[in-house]
């Protein structure tokens, strides 16, 4: 039988869908830009102001050839997601958000093994991948924590696009993570 606290870190699982686009954008935004994402430890606000996604770039992962917009919902709402993308033997992990107030209680965990396990499934992928911004040291520790080795391959940050955002300082760049899926 299942507890009520079982039922809080297992989330029903979908592929998004253009309905849910704006939702998922405004998800994003809360949980990485503007005070609303300081409630959680995944902010970027120090480090960008602007935006972090737009409709057309949520709209463009939720209906690409290859690509999958995982959502997470509980009681019929949408309470994280997750960008997947199958790149032959790897998979791209990206613009994975938890609302900022269930944040720290174990969700992101379950949403990146459920990833994982989609992705070995469903694509045959044998590693994840994933870029993070290098200054963003706690968030690189928990991926570390989840199996995700550094690579010391950097690659620029889009500075003049604010369509990733307004960077705060001048030294913004991406590390490539890696994790072999078992």
């Amino acid at each position: 039988m299942e507890t009520t606290s079982s039922r809080a870190t297992r989330p029903a699982f979908r592929a998004a869908t253009a309905a849910d686009v704006p939702e998922l954008v405004a998800l994003v935004e809360s949980a990485y830009r503007g005070d609303a994402s300081r409630a959680g430890w995944t902010t970027e606000a120090d480090l960008l102001d602007g935006r972090r996604t737009d409709p057309e770039g949520v709209g463009a992962v939720v209906t690409a050839e290859g690509s999958r917009m995982l959502v997470a919902e509980r009681d019929g709402a949408i309470v994280a997601c997750c960008q997947l993308e199958h790149r032959g033997e790897h998979a791209y992990f990206g613009m994975f958000a938890v609302r900022p107030e269930l944040q720290g209680a174990g969700l992101g965990k379950v949403i990146i093994a459920e990833a994982e396990r989609y992705v070995r499934a469903e694509w045959g992928a044998r590693e994840m991948h994933m870029t993070v911004i290098r200054q963003r040291d706690e968030l690189i520790a928990w991926y570390e924590r989840r199996g995700y080795r550094r690579t010391g391959q950097m690659s620029p940050f889009p500075y003049g696009d604010e369509r990733f955002g307004v960077p705060r300082r001048a030294d913004l760049e991406f590390e490539l993570l890696v994790k072999e899926l078992a």
